[in-house]
């Protein structure tokens, strides 16, 4: 036997199958994910939190620089309302959170709580 026939090479009768045209699979078009609808966190002004306080709740929470946190604290002083961050619902809540349970403004004695926020769409 040569080395021919042993491979399937050579003088054999038998004719290989023709191979069927292999079909591209079909594609769907690629969705686009869907964008999260955006909330704004707004800080409320009262009359029982300090500047400082605002400025190192913003910082705690936001991570802001002091000048950011400052700014922010003067916008809720004099517009009563700030928006401090936007993002996606759940993280808006989060956030929310984590502002109304910041605890109460030591430098002001009569202080009985956080400050309050809201979240509303934006």
């Amino acid at each position: 036997m040569s080395d021919k026939s042993f491979f399937g090479f050579g003088s054999s009768t038998k004719q290989a199958p023709k191979a069927e045209p292999i079909e591209a699979p079909k594609t769907t078009p690629r969705r686009q994910p869907q964008q999260l609808p955006p909330y704004n966190v707004v800080l409320l002004n009262d009359d029982d939190h300090t500047y400082a306080y605002v400025i190192q709740l913003l910082r705690t929470v936001f991570a802001y620089s002091e000048e950011k946190g400052y700014q922010l604290a003067r916008r809720v002083d004099d517009c009563q309302r700030a928006v401090v961050f936007t993002t996606h619902k759940e993280l808006a809540e989060l956030k929310r959170e984590q502002i109304q349970s910041f605890g109460t403004d030591h430098r002001i004695s009569s202080c009985k709580g956080s400050m309050s926020a809201i979240i509303e769409p934006a």
